[in-house]
């Protein structure tokens, strides 16, 4: 069962709660909407499958009206995970309280180009003038912050191809902790680079992410190390889910925001918060064509395998992920398979039009706009560059392709 709980503090769709995702198709969307009234509890069934909502005071800053919706995802199987976790709007707003001084609040800019491109009004939320040049910082902060002294006298581990554990190093060095990270044996130099100068003791082993994920949960698990993981992690999720909370600031209208989609954080964050501020937007996510583990687990609902093919770092995952999948299966509208032929192009675009450095992960939000525009004609699109750490190499080939 999953259990749904509508707060005050966010818009509401006219005649209710607008459903999301596969919960739309479940509940029959705008055309069977769960109905709430002020301080009553209302209760929808449908295709043997209850969803509870209940109405009551919060205290979400900001928005007075409506109400923001939170949800407790209490069927799991993988026992790392606790039974239970619930994320909610309220979350992201004590991950911001807890993160920001340690943060940038990044620009979400509009460019005349891309929007004669796409045939839309887009703006692009740039993720890659963090400190680190990528979002996953806010998440590995929000992670640190709450660990207690004694788990911070551990140490903590993680694995990651160059952006993770940067922020992971990052957040260590902030908070007092040590900070070791698996990476594989073929990683970006220069971000490797970057988390030794962040004081982070680097282990090479495997030959892709999945492989250096594997000998980290088993170091955490003999050298008794706290191991952040970079999807299955409650406390990751809100942290990340600060960027789409500033982009609502920013422009509360939006109809679309396209997320890359690695593990998923971040997409699992942007559903949490459209839930939120404006359930009628719609979340993208997108993800390479040469590494679709994640694309095909959200279209089977399954955890699914596949292979790892892709020059974008960020997307290289092997396998879908518990948490995150659960939440974009519930939440996530639509999701994009991109070349990476389409990301290089990608990268070339931005740094014309934007004059904007992208690696290809924050790149492929772009690459699945252009692909999908006939879908996007006159709306608000947001599109999340994720990070701008590429490689010397990898920006010659994309400009390379380009000419």
């Amino acid at each position: 069962m999953h259990r749904f709980e509508a707060r005050r503090g966010a818009k509401m769709t006219a005649g209710g709660l607008r459903c999301r995702g596969n919960r739309r198709a479940r509940c029959g969307g705008n055309a069977r909407p769960c109905q709430l009234v002020d301080s009553v509890r209302a209760t929808a069934a449908r295709d043997a499958e209850e969803i509870h909502v209940n109405t009551s005071k919060g205290t979400a800053p900001h928005y007075a009206g409506g109400y923001v919706l939170s949800y407790a995802i209490e069927k799991r199987t993988d026992r790392s995970i606790p039974l239970g976790t619930r994320f909610s709007l309220l979350d992201v707003y004590e991950a911001r309280k807890r993160i920001a001084p340690y943060i940038t609040r990044t620009p979400l800019h509009s460019y005349p180009r891309l929007d004669r491109l796409i045939g839309a009004k887009v703006y692009v939320k740039h993720e890659n003038h963090q400190l680190l040049g990528a979002f996953k910082m806010r998440g590995a902060l929000n992670v640190l912050a709450q660990l207690s002294d004694d788990e911070k006298s551990q140490g903590v581990i993680c694995a990651s191809t160059g952006n993770f554990g940067q922020g992971v190093a990052f957040a260590a060095k902030v908070f007092g902790a040590q900070a070791s990270v698996v990476v594989p044996v073929d990683a970006n130099p220069d971000k490797c680079e970057a988390m030794r100068d962040l004081d982070a003791r680097l282990i090479y082993h495997g030959r892709n992410f999945d492989e250096a994920r594997e000998h980290c949960e088993r170091l955490s698990r003999e050298e008794g190390y706290v191991y952040v993981h970079s999807a299955n992690e409650p406390r990751l999720i809100p942290g990340v889910g600060t960027y789409s909370l500033e982009i609502f600031e920013d422009e509360p209208d939006i109809d679309v925001i396209i997320v890359p989609v690695g593990g998923g954080s971040g997409a699992c964050g942007a559903c949490i918060v459209a839930d939120g501020l404006n359930p009628a937007a719609r979340v993208i996510g997108v993800q390479a064509e040469s590494a679709p583990a994640a694309y095909l687990s959200w279209k089977s609902g399954e955890i699914v395998e596949a292979k790892m093919e892709t020059i974008a770092e960020g997307l290289a995952t092997g396998t879908g992920y518990r948490m995150t999948q659960e939440i974009m299966r519930d939440s996530m509208d639509d999701f994009v398979l991109v070349s990476e032929s389409e990301m290089m192009e990608a990268v070339s675009l931005y740094l014309e039009t934007t004059h904007n450095l992208t690696e290809h992960a924050g790149a492929s939000p772009l690459a699945a706009a252009l692909k999908i525009k006939d879908t996007l004609q006159g709306q608000k699109v947001a599109l999340v560059m994720s990070g701008g750490n590429i490689s010397r190499a990898h920006l010659v080939q994309a400009m390379g392709q380009s000419q």
